[in-house]
């Protein structure tokens, strides 16, 4: 959420911002909830003052023994006064709500780098990696070659839940198990994240908090339950609330947390994009890395988690290219966001492999995460991170189409070959 006073102070400079990411600030609106506010919250703060200087009154006449008559006036003056501050506190708390829920639909402020445009055509590629391999064959995609090995199922997935799930078998399913484990090694042995094993499941407050609720909640799988729960839809999410409303010492930063969950999304809005195959799944997994930083230090830890993402791509040998998003892309939360792409040699298109956000302190207002700043002593909110490091299911497309034989066999990326037992290839005998 964005800092109510900058809003109040800055109206015009914050409209200006939001609208490199097409969102139009409604300034009237505004200002007409905030006059209705403070309109009302001095009127019961008067009455409950007149209340109370009343109940002074009513007890010293109680005390002093006065006339019954005036003694039960009191009581009817209180019984109405009484009346009066619970009507003016429930106005208040409705224009308090209708205040908050705007508010919490304002998306975040864009970072000075973010390049305006309305959708993916104005994004910057910031750089490329890796030389893009000319096949001597035909090539086939994921789905050609998966089925063809008898290793992915699309059929009895459907048959299972419904479409946009799948069924891994054999090699291809250690593959994709050896995946999620080298992330984590790399990630908790060399880049200094610690692994967290979470819920899958999350709730109202915390998906509030990392900014899913309330505008995204057509894209979430909601659970049939009184608790009012939900599936994970990333990691991101329970990661991110381990710190909801604590005050973290300096000393503790940067806090580097990775994990790796299923992430279920119901891909509301997406019908017709991507239908078949491993690319937009309502279940897939996803290795995450969250930062907690002051905030002098965000711009090196997302520049830290970028790379992070990126050499998991490097070790695996997939060639890639790395976009700075423009202000119509990126997501409700974040500040700037770089997405890393990795190349599809059936599509002939880098496809999203990666997103390394900053939110700045949108997400820590909205959680009550604060860190206690040394030079002043006192709590102030931190800055959050994230980036996918990677995700699962599309890096095992990416291995399974650039690393493809001849004969319809796959390599195995040497980086993995320890973990599948030391085997180079698989193959269908």
């Amino acid at each position: 959420m964005l800092d109510v006073k900058l809003i109040r102070s800055e109206p015009d400079e914050v409209a200006k911002k939001l609208l490199i990411r097409g969102f139009v600030l409604d300034i009237e609106y505004l200002d007409e909830l905030e006059s209705k506010r403070r309109k009302i919250q001095g009127i019961s703060q008067n009455l409950q003052s007149e209340r109370n200087s009343h109940s002074k009154m009513m007890g010293k006449a109680i005390s002093e023994a006065q006339n019954q008559d005036e003694i039960n006036l009191l009581k009817k003056k209180g019984e109405e006064l009484k009346k009066s501050c619970a009507e003016a506190e429930n106005k208040l708390n409705i224009v308090k709500t209708e205040l908050e829920v705007y508010l919490s639909s304002i998306p975040n402020l864009p970072d000075d780098i973010v390049p305006s445009g309305i959708d993916e055509s104005s994004n910057l590629e910031v750089r490329r990696w890796g030389s893009i391999k000319k096949f001597p064959f035909k090539i086939k995609n994921h789905v050609e070659l998966g089925e063809a090995l008898g290793m992915l199922d699309f059929e009895s997935a459907t048959k299972i839940a419904s479409t946009r799930f799948s069924v891994m078998r054999g090699d291809i399913a250690r593959m994709h198990r050896a995946l999620s484990q080298f992330m984590l090694d790399t990630h908790q042995l060399k880049h200094g994240y610690e692994e967290v094993n979470v819920p899958y499941v999350v709730n109202q407050d915390s998906l509030y908090g990392t900014g899913q609720l309330p505008k995204f909640e057509k894209d979430l799988f909601k659970l049939q339950d009184e608790r009012e729960l939900y599936l994970a839809p990333t990691a991101e999410v329970p990661v991110t609330n381990i710190y909801r409303g604590q005050i973290i010492d300096a000393q503790k930063l940067p806090i580097k947390l990775t994990s790796n969950t299923p992430c279920f999304r119901s891909e509301a809005g997406s019908y017709g994009k991507d239908t078949k195959g491993m690319i937009r799944q309502h279940q897939f997994e996803k290795v995450e890395l969250v930062q907690f930083v002051d905030p002098k230090s965000t711009s090196q830890a997302l520049e830290s988690i970028i790379e992070h993402a990126e050499t998991i791509l490097r070790q695996l040998n997939l060639p890639y290219r790395t976009v700075l998003l423009c202000g119509g892309d990126i997501g409700f939360s974040a500040a700037v966001t770089y997405d890393i792409e990795v190349w599809l040699p059936s599509q002939k298109y880098y496809r999203e492999i990666s997103s390394c956000s900053s939110f700045g302190d949108f997400q820590a207002r909205r959680l009550m995460i604060r860190w206690r700043n040394p030079a002043s002593g006192k709590p102030e909110y931190l800055h959050t991170l994230n980036g996918s490091g990677l995700a699962v299911g599309r890096t095992l497309v990416a291995i399974m189409e650039n690393y493809q034989l001849e004969d319809g066999s796959i390599e195995i990326p040497e980086v993995l070959q320890r973990y599948m037992n030391s085997q180079t290839v698989i193959s269908s005998s």
